[in-house]
Order: C-alpha cells, then sequence, then structure tokens
C-alpha cells in the first residue's frame, strides 16, 4: 500500500497549480492522502477560497492518477483552502491581515466604492475572511451602501489603548470615518489632518485576523494613498475606471501612482465599470456601448497589467447602492471578478515566497 501511495504522489508531481507554475506536491498542497481498499482519497489545499481553477485542478489530478496507477480505484478529491500572504507576519502594525488591496481610481464617480463593496461581499460569499476600510475622509460612501449611516462601532480598551470594534455586515468588517462622523456635515481639514484621521482608522481598529482587507481609496492621487503606502505593507492595488476617455486619463496616473520607485505597489489588476447598457427586454446580445467599448480592456492591455473583468451599466446595483440593501449573496459577474482577484493576489504572494 505504500507503494501504491508514492506512486500517486509521484503522478501528483505532474500536476502544476496553474498559476504558482509548481506542482501541487512541491508546494505542499497535498494532504490527507489515504488508500482504503479501492478508494483513493485526499485533500487539495488551495491559496484561496475563491479559486476559479478547482475543477481544472481537479481533472488534472485524476487524469495523472488514471495514468499511473493502472487498478480501476476510485478516486476522491476534497478542497480546502488557506490564503497565502506576502506580508511581513512580523509586523506590529495589522499582524493578523494576510493582504491588503488597495482600490483606486484616479478620478471620482467611476464606481470605485461600488466595485470595491461587491468585491468585499463576493470574496466573503467565497469563504474567505475580508474588511473593508473607507479611506474617503472627505466623502465616505460605504455606510450608505451598507444601511448603517446610523450605526457607531463601540471602542473597546485593551492595553492600555482604546481599539475601534469595525461594524460586521454580511460578514464583513467596516470601518469608516462616516461612522464616526455626522454624515450631513462636511469635514473641512486640511490634508495632514485627513491623513492622521486615516491612519487612526487604519491602525487603531481590531481587524482581528483577515485574509483580505480591502481599503476604498479617495479619488486622485493625494496624502491618503502616500499614508498607506508608508504605514502598512500594500499585497496590490486594483484599478477602477470606466470606457471613456476622461477616465481613462486618470486611471493612467493612478497606475503611474502606484509603479513610482518610491512607492511600487503591484498592480493586481483593472476593472472595467459601467461598460455596457442593457434594457430589461434585450439580453446581452444587444448591449449599448454608453461610455465607449473597451477602453479599460484595451488599457490594461497596453499597461500589460491584469484585466480582471467587466461590469455592466445596471439599476439594480445603484439602487441597492442608494437604498444600503447589499444581497447577501454578490451579482454576477462580481463573483468571477472576485475569484480572479484573489488568483492574482495568490500569484503575488509567490513571488514573495
Amino acid at each position: 500500500m505504500n507503494t501504491l501511495k508514492t506512486r500517486v504522489l509521484e503522478a501528483l508531481r505532474k500536476v502544476d497549480d496553474p498559476d504558482l507554475k509548481k506542482d501541487l506536491v512541491s508546494l505542499g498542497m497535498i494532504d490527507q492522502l489515504y488508500i482504503d481498499g479501492a478508494t483513493i482519497s485526499f485533500t487539495i489545499i488551495l491559496t484561496t477560497p475563491a479559486c476559479p481553477l478547482q475543477k481544472m485542478i481537479k481533472q488534472a489530478c485524476i487524469q495523472a492518477i488514471r495514468q499511473e496507477v493502472i487498478d480501476d480505484f476510485e478516486i476522491v478529491i476534497t478542497f480546502t483552502s488557506t490564503v497565502t500572504s506576502g506580508r511581513s507576519r512580523s509586523s506590529s502594525i495589522l499582524p493578523g491581515v494576510k493582504n491588503i488591496i488597495a482600490v483606486a481610481s484616479g478620478k471620482g464617480g467611476v464606481g470605485k466604492s461600488t466595485i470595491a463593496t461587491h468585491l468585499a461581499l463576493a470574496l466573503s460569499n467565497h469563504g474567505a475572511y475580508v474588511g473593508l476600510l473607507d479611506a474617503d475622509i472627505f466623502g465616505p460612501s460605504i455606510p450608505t451602501m451598507w444601511g448603517c449611516e446610523t450605526t457607531k462601532p463601540t471602542v473597546v480598551k485593551r492595553d492600555g489603548k482604546n481599539h475601534i470594534i469595525p461594524i460586521n455586515r454580511h460578514n464583513v468588517k467596516l470601518l469608516s470615518i462616516g461612522f464616526l462622523s455626522n454624515m450631513q456635515e462636511a469635514i473641512v481639514w486640511r490634508g495632514p489632518m485627513a491623513s492622521a484621521a486615516f491612519k487612526q482608522l487604519l491602525q487603531d481598529a481590531d481587524w482581528g485576523a483577515l485574509d483580505y482587507l480591502l481599503i476604498d481609496l479617495p479619488p486622485g492621487t493625494s496624502d491618503i494613498h502616500l499614508t498607506l503606502v508608508q504605514t502598512v505593507s500594500i499585497t496590490g492595488a486594483v484599478v477602477v475606471t470606466t470606457p471613456q476617455k476622461i477616465a481613462l486619463i486618470d486611471a493612467i496616473k493612478a497606475i503611474a501612482m502606484f509603479k513610482k520607485e518610491q512607492i511600487k505597489v503591484p498592480i493586481l489588476g483593472l476593472i472595467e465599470n459601467m461598460s455596457y447598457f442593457l434594457t430589461e427586454k434585450e439580453d446581452a446580445s444587444n448591449p449599448y456601448y454608453i461610455f465607449g467599448k473597451d477602453g479599460g480592456k484595451l488599457l490594461a492591455e497596453n499597461e500589460s497589467i491584469p484585466f480582471l473583468g467587466q461590469i455592466p451599466l445596471l439599476s439594480m446595483i445603484c439602487q441597492q447602492g442608494d437604498l444600503g440593501t447589499m444581497p447577501y449573496k454578490p451579482i454576477m459577474p462580481f463573483n468571477k471578478i472576485a475569484a480572479m482577484l484573489a488568483q492574482q493576489v495568490a500569484i503575488q504572494n509567490a513571488i514573495y515566497q
């Protein structure tokens, strides 16, 4: 039986993780390999619960074992996941957060907060532990979109220091300056004050253990962005744009900012929002490209960064955000885009391992 187990492992050494380009055995992704009578069973430990390639990996494993093991064994494969991290675990700032993902746009009005919200929901729905920090000090949107404008986070004192407890909605931990201020009043602060407030939200919150902390950045390339990259280690950034040229100009600036030598934050991908419009009576075969066609997709190709997908212009998305009625299960195509984002995070983390 031990010989058969060895043969199974040798077969699995011929199966590579499609993203990490190494075999499953060397990566330590094979666990609980048992041979019981005519049954071979084992668990594959994925790098993210949102992995979009489970079926491909499963079929490759079955095929490899069938080629190596002649006997007609039943093959039972289960999946689990452990989200990887490229961040230093010795960091005193957010040591329990495996990945910090900045969601940026370079310009306002492209739906960045909406994208960040639905990505957080989708990642959580996949089984990950997720947090969402609203870094827009002057125009916070997260309290409204999540239907908790009047909710106040609690504060606990631990080791002589006050810790803010994020609000939990749909298994996503939320924090925004909007929870701590009057949403009807304008915040009139200079840049350093806004940066200090953001830093306090980031550092003084009790985020606990998270697989992903998404940070919804304000428009532009300003103090908040610099404060973020100077305070904590960022896994990568997602850039959101709409297809038209006027939005792409600012998206290019956002990409250029993250690529600067003193910042050097990897771009995990680009998302094109409001890509096309569909009337309720028409299907996807007849889209209206109101803001132009494939502008974000072409930008991603020109900048050699991953293109994570397109989001159509849907009234349902707008209504959910305005009413604060985010669905427990995110609508498509956010699930697919979240899976692709998690995939890019795992690839990025593999570079640092």
